[in-house]
C-alpha cells in the first residue's frame, strides 16, 4: 500500500523541521511527503535533504484548503494520504497502524486518531514537552478500538484517495485562510462513500503552536460564518452548528472578562459580533475575513 503524508504549513519553519524528524523515525515511513508552504520561507530546505523518503514541495495560493487540495492532486498516485498539522507529533508506529487499519477494512474512507495531549486550549507545547508526553504515554499499546465518528480531527486524518479523486470531493476553497471546520465539511461529504472512524492506536501529540494562526478577530467571525455556510450547503446539521457556535460564543464572553494571554478572547468575541450583525443584515460570508 502506498501511503503519503501531506502537510500544509504556514509560519512554523522550525516546528515543521522537528515534525519531519518524527516522520523519519516512523517504523513504517511514508512513501512520499508532500509539503505545501504558504511562503517560500516556511520550509528549511537544508533539513529536507536528509529526509529518508521522497519529498515534494507543492505550490498553491495561501490557505488551508487550497494548500491541502494541491497536495491531494500531487498525491494522486498514492492509495492513502495522511494529513498532519505541522505541529502534530505522531507516535513512531502511527503509519504502520494506519496501513494495518486500511488493509483490514476496505470500507474505511477516513480515519483519525487519539490525541494524547492537545495544546490548543493552552499556551501551546514546546518540542521538548511534546516529546516528553509522547515518551510518557500512559497507554502506549492499547487494545484496538475502532469507533464510528462524525469527522476526523484536522491535526491528524487519513483519507483513502480513490473516493476523493473519483467523486472530486475536495476541501472547500470558499472557506479562506485558516478555513475553520474545513475538516468537518470534507468528512461529512465523504460519508456517502464509506466509513469515518476513530482508531485509538493512531496516537500523537498536538502542540497547539500559537505562531502561524489566524487573528482572534478573523477566527471569531469564522466561528459564526463557517458553520452556517456548512449548514447552507447541507454538509452539517443546523443542530450541530448551533451547538458549536453557542459554545464558542459563550467561551468568548466568559473569557473576555479576564482573557488569558495565549487566546485573544476579546478579538474572537468582536469577530462573533461582526458576524452576527452580518447574519441579521443578510451579508454573512466566510470570505469576509480576507478583508478584515
Amino acid at each position: 500500500m502506498k501511503i503519503a503524508v501531506g502537510v500544509a504549513t504556514s509560519g512554523r519553519k522550525a516546528i515543521l523541521a522537528c515534525m519531519i524528524d518524527r516522520l523519519a523515525a516512523q517504523t513504517r515511513r511514508p512513501d512520499h511527503l508532500f509539503l505545501s508552504p504558504a511562503t517560500d520561507d516556511d520550509i528549511d530546505m537544508e533539513r529536507l535533504r536528509s529526509a529518508p523518503f521522497p519529498v515534494s514541495i507543492v505550490s498553491s495560493p495561501k490557505g488551508s484548503c487550497p494548500q491541502r487540495n494541491a497536495i491531494i492532486n500531487a498525491a494522486a498516485g498514492m492509495d492513502a494520504l495522511t494529513f498532519f498539522d505541522d505541529d502534530f507529533f505522531p507516535v513512531s508506529n502511527y503509519l504502520a497502524e494506519t496501513e494495518a487499519l486500511l488493509e483490514a477494512d476496505k470500507d474505511i474512507v477516513v480515519a483519525t486518531g487519539h490525541v494524547i495531549y492537545d495544546g490548543i486550549g493552552g499556551p501551546g507545547l514546546t518540542v521538548e514537552e511534546a516529546d516528553r508526553i509522547l515518551n510518557e504515554d500512559p497507554d502506549p499499546d492499547p487494545a484496538p478500538t475502532i469507533e464510528a465518528t462524525h469527522n476526523a480531527y484536522g491535526c491528524n486524518m487519513t483519507f483513502r484517495l480513490q473516493p476523493i479523486l473519483a467523486h472530486r470531493v475536495y476541501f472547500d476553497e470558499e472557506l479562506p485562510l485558516y478555513a475553520w471546520q474545513e475538516d468537518v465539511d470534507l468528512c461529512r461529504r465523504l460519508r456517502a462513500y464509506g466509513k469515518i472512524v476513530s482508531f485509538n492506536r493512531l496516537r500523537g501529540v498536538h502542540l497547539g503552536a500559537k505562531v502561524g494562526r489566524t487573528s482572534g478577530l478573523r477566527l471569531g467571525y469564522s466561528q459564526i460564518a463557517n458553520p452556517l455556510y456548512l449548514v447552507k450547503k447541507r454538509s452539517v446539521s443546523l443542530k450541530w452548528a448551533l451547538k458549536l457556535m453557542g459554545g464558542n460564543v459563550a467561551s468568548n464572553i466568559v473569557g473576555s472578562i479576564k482573557p488569558p494571554p495565549y487566546i485573544d478572547r476579546r478579538g474572537r468575541l468582536r469577530g462573533n459580533l461582526v458576524a452576527l450583525r452580518h447574519l441579521v443584515s443578510g451579508s454573512l460570508d466566510p470570505k469576509y475575513i480576507t478583508t478584515m
